[in-house]
């Protein structure tokens, strides 16, 4: 009998759907991001920001690399709700892109500022999960993510020694086109060599609970035509920057979208006019989230 992903992420800090989404929908999404992920490398190849010969970019929300079934998946929002709560938002997306020349990363977690840096290895019940895909097959030789099973459970300085020690073996993930990963960002990891010619595309969505806000990683804006085309639900779970609108006149206008608060996007910090009050609702989530967090019957993964 298959087990059930959810209790894999919570036995192991991650689960792997095979095969889930369809071949054609990653071709076309890799045809769209191939020549602005070249063009990045091509300009920022001497210019690494996640190690040796290794870079991160974010993605854009233009059709084929936007389209809606990797961001409302059904089995994957499934997960990603059990886990937290059925208020989730998507609120980072990007490509991690290792090349030829890169090395093994040391063991880490991502978004290493503790909820709370008072008590930095308090267990609180999950509250963002990171969803990842290839564009390209992810094998052995082109620098699979690795992760260490069941740290996520341990404190860092614990889990640190189990994974120096080899008490816990790193794991490497390949994954084949469709599969989609979904990872908790505290089991220790780190990214391996690419040994080919090829960038190991692998795109990422950071889902996280509502009342959560950082501007960690920088994101691209949605194009007004495309976020006219979501459904609402759909619209109420995207906390991406919107674009400006543009007027006849071919000045830009701010947008009074409220899923777009403060965020940085493309080198440019977006501030439309609802920021306040949208930071404001999340302040007040945080407080009525934060009594369900530490509830008795609060998700823990």
């Amino acid at each position: 009998m298959t087990k059930d992903p959810l209790l894999e992420i919570q036995e192991n800090g991650y689960c792997l759907l095979k095969h889930h989404f369809s071949q054609d929908l990653i071709s076309a999404c890799r045809e769209g991001f191939w020549p602005i992920l070249l063009d990045y490398l091509d300009n920022h190849g001497e210019a690494p920001n996640r190690g040796p010969h290794r870079h991160f970019l974010p993605v854009p929300f233009t059709p084929p690399c936007f389209a809606p079934e990797f961001f409302f998946d059904a089995e994957v929002l499934r997960i990603v709700r059990a886990a937290m709560d059925d208020r989730v938002v998507a609120d980072q997306r990007g490509c991690d892109a290792p090349v030829r020349g890169s090395s093994h990363q040391s063991p880490h977690v991502d978004y290493q500022r503790p909820l709370f840096p008072e008590l930095p290895d308090l267990v609180v019940p999950t509250y963002m999960l990171i969803v990842s895909f290839g564009l390209v097959p992810v094998t052995l030789q082109n620098g699979p993510i690795e992760i260490a099973p069941g740290t996520h459970r341990l404190a860092r300085k614990e889990a640190l020694r189990a994974v120096e020690s080899s008490n816990v073996p790193m794991k490497p993930i390949p994954l084949e086109i469709g599969d989609v990963l979904i990872r908790h960002p505290w089991a220790l990891h780190r990214g391996s060599p690419n040994l080919t010619d090829t960038p190991r595309a692998l795109l990422t969505i950071r889902y996280a609970r509502r009342w959560y806000a950082d501007d960690s990683r920088e994101v691209c804006s949605i194009p007004r035509t495309v976020w006219d085309s979501l459904k609402s639900e759909h619209q109420s779970m995207m906390r991406y920057p919107i674009s400006p609108e543009q007027s006849r006149s071919g000045e830009f206008v701010e947008s009074d979208t409220p899923a777009s608060p403060l965020r940085r996007s493309s080198g440019t910090i977006h501030r439309p006019r609802c920021a306040e009050s949208h930071y404001g609702r999340i302040k007040r989530a945080l407080v009525v989230d934060f009594a369900d967090l530490f509830a008795p019957n609060a998700k823990s993964v």
